[in-house]
């Protein structure tokens, strides 16, 4: 990664990219490379501009949020999506913690909580909304993919209760006095043994056992 956090911004309204820019802008770690009026032009410029996070609405023409999600993930560029919705309870927003995106904001989130959120998703944490995280949970529930906590370690299960509160690797390894390869090989097994697909899912899957409460 750069030194400063390069961003995409991906939304059909003009003036939302605007302000995005204008705040994103000032921020002294953060750089905005490029901005994207459709999902299919967000992907040609992903693909084009490697940034490391994509600030991505999920209703667009074209294609779609999620579509574009599903194939930025598939061109393995690395890049982080944020989803910025204005939909918490939209099926789509459920939909796109399948096809890969790392966090999923509402509109109506504060810009400084948008900036810290950029911030999280590049070090490779999962974002959560908590109006977001409510709607999905009963979705969730249904998922045959999800596993049940049981099969944990003890260890196991203080990891996930972590990463369900956003924390890193290595704030982990920290937090729990190990390596953070440790960690890692503990964070491998637990997708494994609950049939998940990433640290979102495996959040997600915390909040819904109440393993953990969302902060």
């Amino acid at each position: 990664m750069s030194e400063k956090i390069r961003i995409l911004i991906a939304d059909d309204h003009a003036v939302v990219r605007r302000g995005l820019r204008a705040f994103l802008e000032v921020q002294g770690d953060i750089e905005v490379v490029g901005e994207a009026g459709d999902g299919a032009q967000a992907v040609k410029l992903a693909g084009a501009l490697a940034p490391d996070v994509v600030v991505m609405d999920l209703v667009m023409p074209r294609m779609d949020g999620i579509e574009a999600i599903r194939q930025i993930q598939a061109a393995g560029s690395g890049a982080k999506v944020i989803v910025l919705t204005s939909f918490a309870d939209d099926q789509k927003v459920f939909a796109a913690v399948r096809a890969g995106a790392a966090g999923y904001l509402l509109k109506d989130v504060q810009p400084q909580e948008l900036a810290e959120g950029i911030r999280a998703v590049s070090r490779g944490e999962a974002l959560l909304h908590p109006a977001v995280a409510a709607k999905l949970m009963r979705e969730f529930a249904q998922d045959e993919r999800a596993g049940p906590a049981a099969t944990l370690t003890a260890r196991e299960m203080d990891v996930l209760r972590l990463i369900a509160r956003g924390r890193s690797n290595k704030e982990i390894a920290l937090t729990l006095g190990v390596a953070e390869k440790t960690v890692k090989t503990h964070v491998s097994s637990i997708l494994q043994k609950l049939h998940l697909a990433d640290r979102t899912q495996a959040a997600l899957y915390a909040v819904r056992e109440r393993l953990v409460d969302p902060e």
